[in-house]
């Protein structure tokens, strides 16, 4: 099959899109600018979509919401419809109390007001230091200072930022209907990263018309999958979301879970949530290389997932691979603390081609060979239990001196 410019590879039932982004799908812009919160860097976000989108949300589970949090989900529940989004890095608006909670309506209204938007249909983002007030009067500056003339995603995925290196997209297209139905999106996420949402935001966009329902379904069910199965340092933050609209432009006929086409929608939303989760693990602070753990042959694909998480997540394992000592037994001991039942005797593992384990018990393997396996950027580990026709992925990335130096002086 041939290539057009700005497409990198053709899935079963998807093509990927070169530079794919928030702002790739059908009546989408998005663009930022500094406002004053950090030193020199963007830190004012926004997104738009030309008509009202259907809006679905997953949000962190740690006690301490933030406030901006609580007016999107607001914002949501009320019709379940979302035009534009505000979003602002460097900081959080989290702990802040009352004050935190007026000054996100604040930003709603003041972006809802600039842009003439429904309050109601506005979301509020916001990322950075907790426990600091929000600088209203450079909020209320820089929002001043947005233009729908003035676009750029580039400028979008920068202000999201805060310790991550790089920013993060990808986009999909695919037929459904015999209309060409576009995915994107754009993400940030390089510390306080664990499973069951971490510090990351996720934007995800879609032309297509979809049912709010199985909207809903289709996230949450794809995010356990996919940005919860992710960690960098087994912390989760206050401010973490992940929100995906879908406003309709390309007028499909209603997709929903018996919709001929839906298999496919859910394909392409997949690859974006994947790749994005993965983007996030490999920017990890100070990491050096991306870590993805398959394990197969569980009593269940949760369990397979549990057995996964736990290996990602452990700090032994991270360490491990940082340092390039293929010390199987840091393996052994997070399958052993997952709380999931396998059979000691049946365990099989290796690190990429390397067989490391056979039927619970160590091979005989080049050590040296291991060893300059675990000098690659893209490591894996694969685990077969022998106990099911369970599976499941897991994506992190390793523990570095660099992580402790940037968290040592974060507020400074």
């Amino acid at each position: 099959m041939s290539v057009n410019k700005g497409e990198v590879k053709r899935e079963t039932a998807y093509t990927v899109l070169e530079d794919g982004n928030v702002a790739t799908p059908v009546g989408y812009k998005a663009g930022g600018l500094h406002c004053g919160i950090k030193r020199k860097r963007p830190d004012l976000g926004w997104l738009y979509s030309k008509v009202p989108a259907t809006a679905a949300g997953v949000y962190t589970t740690n006690t301490f919401q933030a406030p901006p949090l609580v007016v999107t989900q607001e914002s949501i529940e009320a019709g379940g419809k979302i035009q534009g989004v505000i979003v602002n890095s460097g900081n959080a608006n989290a702990c802040t109390g009352t004050q935190g909670l007026t000054d996100a309506y604040n930003m709603r209204k003041m972006f809802s007001d600039h842009f003439h938007l429904l309050h109601h249909e506005t979301a509020v983002v916001s990322t950075g230091v907790i426990g600091e007030p929000m600088p209203m009067e450079k909020i209320k500056t820089g929002i001043s200072n947005l233009s729908m003339e003035n676009h750029e995603v580039e400028q979008f995925e920068r202000a999201i930022l805060t310790t991550d290196t790089c920013t993060k997209h990808v986009g999909v297209k695919m037929e459904i209907d015999g209309k060409m139905v576009t995915i994107g999106g754009s993400a940030k996420g390089s510390g306080m990263i664990h499973p069951n949402m971490a510090t990351m935001l996720a934007f995800i966009t879609t032309d297509a018309n979809i049912k709010k329902d199985d909207l809903d379904q289709a996230l949450k069910t794809i995010t356990d999958k996919t940005f919860n199965c992710i960690s960098v340092d087994g912390d989760s933050s206050t401010n973490d979301m992940v929100l995906l609209l879908a406003n309709g432009m390309v007028e499909n006929d209603t997709l929903h879970a018996n919709h001929p086409d839906w298999s496919t929608f859910v394909a392409g939303l997949t690859y974006v949530c994947e790749t994005l989760a993965k983007q996030i693990a490999r920017d990890g602070e100070g990491a050096t290389k991306l870590i993805e753990v398959q394990v197969d042959g569980a009593s269940s694909h949760s369990s397979a997932t549990a057995i996964a998480k736990s290996i990602i997540s452990s700090n032994l394992v991270k360490t491990a691979v940082f340092g390039e000592d293929p010390n199987w037994g840091r393996i052994i001991g997070a399958i052993g603390y997952s709380g999931e039942q396998v059979d000691p005797n049946s365990i099989e593992i290796s690190l990429g081609p390397i067989k490391v384990i056979s039927d619970g018990l160590p091979t005989t393997f080049n050590e040296e060979e291991a060893i300059r396996y675990l000098q690659n950027e893209f490591i894996q580990i694969y685990v077969s239990l022998h106990a099911g026709e369970g599976t499941g992925k897991a994506w992190g990335c390793d523990l570095t001196y660099e992580y402790v130096r940037i968290n040592a002086s974060y507020r400074t």
